[in-house]
Order: C-alpha cells, then sequence, then structure tokens
C-alpha cells in the first residue's frame, strides 16, 4: 500500500515537469522578441495585443499568433510611445487582461510545482524511515495498561466465596487509602502480593478488586508479555513499567502468569543467561528498589507456585502469598448469588440445593453455569431462568450439550442402560460411596452416559475404605455388563482408568497397603492445583515394583468381586432401574432413591460431580 502511494507520487512529479517544460512547445505558438513586436506594430501587421502581465498574446493581420514578454510593470502603450509610434495611427487594438496578480501566482506555483511534489516524497520517504526507528525503539517500552481506582466497577462485593483472601488483601487497601496509620506505628506493608490458585478461581478478579477499593491507579500486563525475540527487550519493558508506576504512586501493578517470567533460573538445558532471566533480574531489582517513600504495591497471580524462582518469594518481594481455593458449599452459594444479579430467576431456583450439586466448580465455573442457564432460558423463550435450566447447565459444565440426535441401536441403548444402572446400584449399596444423584443415558461429549455422585458434604480428607467403595462403585458398570450379557464392552475404559488410578494412589501414595507399609514410592513432579502428574523418579526395586503391581491388581480385583455379588444380590432392581432408562433416558432425586430404596436398610443418602461414563 505504501509502495504504491510512492509510486503514484512520482507518476504525478514526471507528469507535471513534463507538462511545465514542454507545455510552449504543445501549444504550437512562436516567440518573438519585444522589438520585433514594436516593428510590427509601426508597420501595421498587427491586428490586436493582449496583454497579460508580462506575456503578450499578438494577433497579425495576416492570423498568425505569437508570443512575446516585456519587463514586469512596463506598458505596452509606452513602449510603443518611446518608439515614437502612435497606437491610434497604427490601428493595433491593445487589450489588457484583468488583475495579472493572481494569474502570475499560480504560474509561480507551476513553475515551483516538480519542486514541491519532490519535496513532497523526500518527506515523506523521511516520515516512513522515522517511524520505522519510533517502532524499533518501542520494543523496549512497556506494554502495560493502565487504569484509574475510580473507573475500575470491580470492588469487593464483587468477590465471592473467598473471604479469608478478601481479608489479607483488605490490609494492602487500608495502606494504600491511609499509609500515615501504618507509618506511625513503623510497619512496612508487604511490596509484593503473590495470588495463587487453580485456573478460574478469581486471582485477575481480586486484583481488580483491590485497586477498585483503593482508588488508585493499576498497571496491567501479563508475564509473557515482557519477553520478546529481541535480547534485552523484556528487562527494558520492566524499567519503563516501574517507572511509570513511581510516577503515578501510589499505585498497583499487576502481572498476570508470572510464571512465564519467574520461573526458577538455571533450570534449563544448559542453563544460560537467556532473555527471560535476564527480564527476572530486572523485575527483582525493581522490585527491592523501591524508595520507602514509594506506595507501589505488586500483585502477581500464578497457579505454578512451585517453579518459581525462590529469589521472588524471599522478604521483601512477593513476601505475602493469598491461596484463592475452589469454593466450599457456602463460598458458591455466594458467587452463584453474584452471577445471578439482574438475571430474572423464578420461585423454585434455590442457590443452597444447586450449589450442593457443583462441588469442585470454580468461581469461572459458577459464572458459566449462571450464564448457561439464562441462554437456555432465552432460547426456550422463557420470561424467567427456572430450576429446570439451571440443572441443564450443570450436566453441560461437566460433559457439555446433550448428544440427543446421536442414532443408537437398540441393544447398545440396554447395554449403557444397565452400566450405568450397575455404578448406581453398587454406589448406592456402598457403605462409603458418594450418595448416587442422577442416571442418564443421554450422550455427552465421549460419554454414552453418566452416573453422577454428590457427597452430603465437601471433603478434603479421604479414608482407605471410602477409596475402596469408590473403586467398587466405578467397577459397578462393567460387572452389570458381565451378569447380564455375558461379556464385556469398551464403555468401562474409563472406569477401569479411575480405579487402577485410585489403587496405585492408595499403595504408592497414601500408605494404605498393608504389605508394603506405610510409606510412598517414587518422587513425583506435579503441577501444583490442577493434580496432572508430570514425571515419576523411581527410587525402589524391580520387586517392589512386583509387589506395588500386585497389591493394585488385588485392591482392583476384590472391589469388581464385591460389585458383583452386590449386582447379584440386587438384579431385581438392577433390571427395573434399567428398563425405566431406556424409556425416560434420566431418572434422579426421590424417584431414583425410591427404586434403589425398595428394601435396601440404607437410605436417605442423598448428592460432585464425579460422573462415570459408558
Amino acid at each position: 500500500m505504501r509502495n504504491g502511494f510512492i509510486y503514484l507520487l512520482i507518476l504525478v512529479a514526471i507528469i507535471a515537469i513534463f507538462f511545465t517544460f514542454f507545455s510552449g512547445s504543445i501549444g504550437g505558438n512562436k516567440e518573438i522578441s519585444i522589438s520585433e513586436v514594436i516593428r510590427m506594430a509601426g508597420s501595421g501587421e498587427l491586428e490586436s495585443i493582449e496583454v497579460g502581465g508580462d506575456k503578450l498574446t499578438i494577433l497579425s493581420n495576416s492570423g498568425e499568433t505569437f508570443e512575446s514578454r516585456k519587463e514586469q510593470g512596463s506598458s505596452i502603450v509606452e513602449l510603443l510611445e518611446a518608439a515614437e509610434i502612435d497606437p491610434l495611427v497604427s490601428r493595433t487594438d491593445i487589450t489588457v487582461k484583468g488583475s495579472s496578480g493572481l494569474s502570475n501566482f499560480f504560474g509561480l506555483i507551476l513553475n515551483f510545482l516538480p519542486l514541491i511534489i519532490f519535496g513532497a516524497i523526500l518527506l515523506f520517504m523521511i516520515r516512513q524511515a522515522q517511524g520505522s526507528t519510533n517502532q524499533t525503539f518501542s520494543f523496549g517500552r512497556s506494554k502495560a495498561r493502565m487504569g484509574t481506582g475510580e473507573s475500575s466497577n470491580v470492588t469487593f462485593d464483587d468477590v465471592a466465596g473467598v473471604e479469608e483472601a478478601k481479608q489479607e488483601l483488605q490490609e494492602v487497601v487500608e495502606f494504600l487509602k491511609f499509609p500515615e496509620r501504618f507509618l506511625a506505628m513503623g510497619a512496612k506493608i508487604p511490596k509484593g502480593v503473590l495470588l495463587i490458585g487453580p485456573p478460574g478461581t478469581g486471582k485477575t478478579l481480586m486484583a481488580k478488586a483491590v485497586a477498585g477499593e483503593a482508588g488508585v491507579p493499576f498497571f496491567s500486563i501479563s508475564g509473557s508479555e515482557f519477553v520478546e525475540m529481541f535480547v534485552g527487550v523484556g528487562a527494558s519493558r520492566v524499567r519503563d513499567l516501574f517507572e511509570q508506576a513511581k510516577r503515578n504512586s501510589p499505585c498497583i501493578v499487576f502481572i498476570d502468569e508470572i510464571d512465564a517470567v519467574g520461573r526458577h533460573r538455571g533450570a534449563g538445558l544448559g542453563g544460560g543467561h537467556d532473555e527471560r532471566e535476564q527480564t527476572l533480574n530486572q523485575i527483582l531489582v525493581e522490585m527491592d528498589g523501591f524508595d520507602s517513600g514509594t506506595n507501589v504495591i505488586v500483585v502477581a497471580a500464578t497457579n505454578r507456585p512451585d517453579i518459581l524462582d525462590p529469589a521472588l518469594l524471599r522478604p521483601g518481594r512477593f513476601d505475602r502469598r493469598v491461596t484463592l481455593d475452589n469454593p466450599d458449599v457456602k463460598g458458591r452459594v455466594q458467587i452463584l448469588e453474584v452471577h445471578s444479579k439482574g438475571k430474572p430467576l423464578d420461585d423454585d431456583v434455590e442457590m443452597q440445593v444447586i450449589a450442593k450439586q457443583t462441588p469442585g466448580f470454580s468461581g469461572a465455573d459458577l459464572a458459566n453455569l449462571a450464564n448457561e442457564a439464562a441462554l437456555l432460558a432465552a432460547r426456550l423463550n422463557k420470561k424467567k431462568i427456572g430450576f429446570a435450566e439451571f440443572a441443564e447447565s450443570i450436566d453441560r459444565v461437566i460433559g457439555g450439550p446433550a448428544r440427543k440426535s446421536k442414532v443408537i441401536s437398540a441393544r447398545e441403548k440396554e447395554i449403557v442402560a444397565y452400566h450405568e444402572s450397575g455404578h448406581a446400584i453398587v454406589g448406592h449399596m456402598l457403605a462409603n460411596a458418594d450418595p448416587v444423584f442422577k442416571v442418564t443415558i443421554v450422550s455427552r461429549g465421549q460419554m454414552g452416559g453418566y452416573t453422577r455422585f454428590l457427597p452430603e458434604e465437601d471433603r478434603s480428607l479421604w479414608s482407605k475404605a471410602q477409596f475402596k467403595d469408590r473403586i467398587g462403585a466405578a467397577m459397578g458398570g462393567r460387572a452389570a455388563e458381565e451378569i447380564v450379557f455375558g461379556e464385556v464392552t469398551t464403555g468401562a475404559s474409563n472406569d477401569l482408568e479411575q480405579a487402577t488410578n485410585i489403587a496405585r494412589s492408595m499403595v504408592t501414595r497414601y500408605g494404605m497397603s498393608e504389605k508394603l507399609g506405610p510409606r510412598t514410592f517414587g518422587k513425583r513432579e506435579e503441577m501444583v492445583f490442577l493434580g496432572k502428574e508430570i514425571s515419576e523418579q523411581r527410587d525402589y526395586s524391580e520387586g517392589v515394583a512386583a509387589a506395588i503391581d500386585d497389591e493394585v491388581l488385588e485392591l482392583v480385583d476384590n472391589a469388581y468381586k464385591n460389585a458383583s455379588r452386590i449386582i447379584n444380590s440386587n438384579r431385581d432392581k438392577l433390571d427395573k432401574l434399567a428398563k425405566y432408562l431406556i424409556q425416560n433416558e434420566t431418572i434422579e432425586g426421590d424417584q431414583l432413591i425410591k427404586i434403589l430404596d425398595d428394601d435396601s436398610p440404607e437410605s436417605g443418602k442423598a448428592p460432585t460431580p464425579s460422573p462415570s461414563s459408558a
């Protein structure tokens, strides 16, 4: 685009130069001297002389047209009189055109037009070069987005389910508002606050709320925005960011995903002093070099605190760590109420009931849940959002939208129904398993159907008996298939994976093996909060490895035998539940408990989503 514009300017310049220098020859008029004009006027050869400034257009008696020029300001009549020629005698018609100033101006412009166009092209090229240079040097400028506390409409009222974290950060807000109160006591506010928690727990929202509550400017930037392919750019951006922060103090600097630049130094191959490490070094210097009178607080967020450099976490830098975990039942109720503000809710919607059905959900999951419910109600042209929309939204968040159009054979539908009924029967009969809440054979995502278990209360500690019953409930689907159809299908693949993982964790991590005793096996590196194992380093012999495999096999095998025993003892309930699912596809709540509790002494269990897929 720019090159095309330059080429167009060059073409216009060439055309203007051509017309300027060759306009005289194109016209065809012969130019004669002023003395020749006087001679022809004296001899009566001219019919008329038209005067335009210093330019003369002469028409002869024979019809020829000539051009001539006189000195600027002199009169053609005076020239003829000086030559002793009477204009009247010569019968030459002399016409003087109007004001010549404007025509002279345009003539001057025309004469300098090529120079003007050439200068414009040169200026354009210089400015383009300067723009490229400025763009090059702008790499070192911070990309932080600045906001003001007044412009931020996020406060602590918009953050729910993390009361302890809000109390920790309230101290930061108080210091930014009333620093003299703390300085009078000789106290020093933490220079850095590290927000730690799994994705979706509201770390970024909390930082915005701190800025909104304090009413001070805040700078927001992601850790990955510091690093570029050019060496030294990251460190330059860090310097520029903190210079801006000092000029606008008191203020807050928020660095999201700080693990992008704050990883442990020297941990990579070769341990080189790369661009990321230079950026981290500059952050360390800037945080430790604040003046005592500079009220700048750095708030950073990460879900990988285990990989951060120790220098970042020492006192004087990020010396206060605030953990934001997935909310409990009370927190989920508060979050749902926050995200339901402004939404028309039906009278049957009880946030306490919805919160109990969503254990393990993060704040972002609950926000998505409320939004999905609103979308479903709007799609159905409803005036209010009912409990049915929230229930469907829970299933959507867990497994995705229902695939009701998926075509399956009657035989496959029957297998899925018995499979899910097996999970429900075994889970209901085991004393330490979570209560069964919902069973469906409607396909969602990769699941042909699922059974949803909901614990009566949130828990963070698990017993050996609870683990064993979880394995048993997972094996219920495969046991039902084998007993009813005399064969097993691939539908139990996910169940087997869950059961094996639980059994191996019991043996190698929690010391729940009677044969191997209370010890752990293997050193693991995991992604904190995400629960994903990256690698395991063996610290045991091949003989111990074989013993671990035997223990895992025994746990899973015993759970499978127990599940098969329960299925055989409750075959009538299994058939009844499976037939209901084949006809109605979904069953939950009291209706489900009624089928499961016909003759069972264990009843009254009620309802995280730990769906078991078929």
